[in-house]
């Protein structure tokens, strides 16, 4: 990565990504990397903001007139959704984005790029969840994207567990209007699931125990996480243990990188 004085002036133009922890996140070196690679001068910036203060946040950010994207983590994902004037179809299905630009008279228009980034991840692996049954732990904001990209890719029934049985229920309901696939209630038995994913936080901490029953992965199950710090979590660690094939967080975040720089350079097919 060059020196900072290489690509950080008076017109650098400029990306904050909001969450709350925020010192996990590897997207600011990367994505500021992408900027510089596609010689465009930006750079994105860390910002720790609790829930309470997001929308005066980006009301601020709204005045500043250098800033030119928001990048979301968690737990923002859905609400800044709701300070996006215009979205998608894909960020209005789930009303969460995680990825916000500027629109012609200053207000925000949002994506959500986790799902659509993890799919074209996992098929990079070898794995292409067409016709396949896979078993999703998280209906957050990044595992109500990753849910309805594994719908739009084909898989053949997905099974979501989340501790929040009122989250994981809307979801399913909403995934279910799509009349393509099955969509049912799961549980951390990976029984019978050709695929097993993790997109919830656990693992990030050093004692938080395993998301799955891994003893019952079946012989040929393909096992991801959404985690990236750390770069191999207990559930990679144990698959890999196993002999399963994995995708870590880091194979995500490459495909949902370049997602974003894409749209946030305007760079992405109209």
């Amino acid at each position: 990565m060059p020196d900072i004085q290489d690509y950080l002036d008076g017109a650098t133009r400029v990306h904050i990504i909001v969450g709350d922890p925020i010192a996990q996140v590897k997207s600011p070196s990367g994505v500021t990397q992408a900027f510089h690679d596609r010689g465009h001068n930006a750079i994105v910036m860390p910002a720790h903001v609790a829930p309470a203060d997001l929308a005066a946040c980006v009301q601020g950010l709204t005045r500043v007139q250098n800033v030119d994207g928001i990048i979301v983590t968690v737990p923002h994902k859905f609400a800044t959704y709701g300070l996006c004037t215009t979205a998608s179809e894909r960020a209005h299905f789930l009303q969460a984005t995680n990825t916000m630009r500027r629109n012609a008279d200053g207000t925000w228009h949002g994506d959500m790029f986790d799902g659509l980034g993890y799919v074209t991840a996992m098929r990079r692996k070898g794995c292409d969840p067409r016709g396949r049954r896979v078993l999703l732990v998280g209906a957050g904001g990044a595992g109500s994207a990753i849910a309805h990209a594994l719908v739009e890719a084909g898989a053949s029934a997905l099974a979501i567990h989340d501790e929040d049985t009122t989250r994981r229920d809307s979801l399913i309901a909403r995934l279910a209007s799509l009349d393509s696939t099955r969509v049912e209630a799961g549980s951390p038995d990976p029984t019978g699931f050709d695929i097993v994913l993790n997109a919830t936080p656990v693992g990030m901490r050093e004692n938080d125990p395993i998301p799955v029953q891994v003893a019952h992965l079946a012989s040929h199950a393909f096992v991801g996480d959404v985690i990236t710090a750390p770069a191999i979590t207990p559930l990679i660690a144990a698959a890999r243990a196993g002999g399963h094939p994995t995708m870590t967080g880091g194979d995500m975040f490459a495909c949902v990188r370049d997602l974003m720089v894409a749209f946030l350079l305007r760079e992405e097919p109209a």
